[in-house]
């Protein structure tokens, strides 16, 4: 089981979207909040991103920039946001030196993984010689499929996009790989407890049982996972059974009783219950105003 897979799958709602544009010598964009996560890349030149709470960042040629939780941000020549105009009135300048390429995925914050909820305001991963790899192939693939019009450009560019949000989450919790989630994922021992979680929640789990699995005690367990994660591995389970039932509610026609039964409720009261004391929302509720949600998006 692929827990970072899992993570994203839970809060992906609808389909992502990009676009390249050239820049001309003076330039300088606003973009508005937004219900999910926005990436910029420069694929020539260079530039500035500035937010509200954050200095401004420098952006060089090859540079990505990941805005996790879509605040309202700045794309400039320079590190100043006097003159911003929204991004949507863009004027592109075919012989322009500057060359970005911006994207957004829609993401539901109700659903919100601890993985992602501790990531920064701004994602900063620069260019630089044999690190991320797979990153920057992927980056040179979607350059040429947005710019193009081969025959599938459509589905190409879909299924880069998903790439693209996974490498881009990975390079992060590489760069990032001795705290927190990070860790929890490179450790062999919580790293088995969390797959063991993913692959079956509607198991009745045990600490023990999932000691067992990770091969630790239950004392060792217990302490080692809440100290890296901030959360009892118990606890957890409890927030991922109403995440993926979340996801089932929005995804299927599943019936409620069998929702329930797939993420380890023995009735649809039981289910319920727990459901509305987590989202606020009876699971039906949630059901109807998720797909009036997505009608409209």
């Amino acid at each position: 089981m692929d827990v970072l897979s899992d993570v994203i799958a839970v809060m992906r709602t609808g389909r992502p979207s990009s676009s390249r544009l050239r820049l001309g010598a003076r330039w300088c964009y606003r973009f508005a909040p937004y219900d999910g996560a926005g990436f910029h890349v420069f694929l020539r030149g260079a530039g500035w991103l500035l937010t509200e709470h954050a200095d401004p960042t420098p952006i060089g040629p090859g540079d990505v920039v990941l805005v996790p939780h879509g605040g309202a941000h700045v794309l400039s020549d320079s590190p100043r946001a006097e003159h911003a105009v929204p991004f949507e009135s863009a004027a592109a300048d075919p012989d322009g030196p500057t060359d970005v390429l911006c994207g957004k995925y829609r993401l539901d914050r109700t659903r919100t993984h601890p993985v992602l909820a501790r990531l920064p305001e701004v994602v900063h991963l620069p260019a630089q010689a044999g690190r991320h790899a797979d990153l920057r192939a992927a980056i040179d693939l979607l350059g040429g499929e947005v710019s193009g019009r081969r025959p599938g450009r459509d589905a190409v560019v879909s299924g880069l996009l998903d790439l693209l949000l996974v490498y881009m989450v990975r390079a992060w919790l590489d760069d990032n790989a001795a705290t927190g989630w990070p860790q929890a994922l490179r450790d062999p021992t919580l790293a088995a407890a969390l797959e063991a979680l993913h692959a079956d929640p509607a198991r009745p789990w045990r600490l023990q049982d999932l000691a067992a699995t990770a091969g630790l005690s239950r004392a060792t367990l217990a302490r080692r996972f809440t100290s890296v994660t901030g959360q009892s591995p118990m606890a957890y389970l409890a927030w991922w059974r109403m995440a993926v039932a979340a996801r089932l509610l929005r995804d299927t026609d599943l019936s409620l009783p069998e929702i329930a039964r797939r993420v380890g409720y023995g009735s649809p009261y039981a289910f319920a219950h727990a459901f509305k004391r987590h989202f606020g929302l009876a699971p039906g509720r949630y059901r109807t105003a998720d797909q009036t949600v997505a009608a409209t998006a």
